[in-house]
């Protein structure tokens, strides 16, 4: 299925709009793909890494970092090679956040109204 710009541009607002309309946290576009970079990409993740794999300075990933943990979306671990370096990795509760998007997107897809399918509530204090 070939979708035009404009048909890519609907499908997005859609489900973004969904999303606010839902009970879950408001995250910005940074955060969505660091999220989605550590759920769907193969790891080990660090900040360095997400950082080259986006295209975008550290400091950035480590914000987006910090307002994903206290989502408890993702979880930081030591590396117990090198406790300089630490590993980045999603929580049940970020895969149930991102399987919820999903669902609002495959939803606005098919033309259903989009309200079902809430991404749990968590703590909206978001930065």
């Amino acid at each position: 299925m070939q979708l035009s710009e404009r048909e890519g541009l609907e499908l997005w607002r859609k489900s973004v709009t969904a999303s606010v309309r839902s009970d879950a946290p408001d995250l910005t576009a940074r955060q969505q793909a660091v999220l989605m970079t550590i759920a769907l990409t193969p790891g080990p993740h660090t900040v360095r890494g997400l950082a080259e794999h986006l295209g975008i300075a550290k400091p950035a990933v480590t914000r987006a970092l910090d307002a994903l943990e206290r989502l408890d979306f993702i979880r930081r671990l030591p590396d117990d090679t090198d406790l300089r370096s630490i590993f980045v990795e999603r929580t049940p509760e970020g895969m149930s956040y991102l399987r919820a998007f999903a669902r609002l997107v495959l939803a606005a897809a098919s033309g259903e109204e989009t309200g079902s399918g809430k991404p749990p509530r968590r703590n909206s204090a978001v930065a």
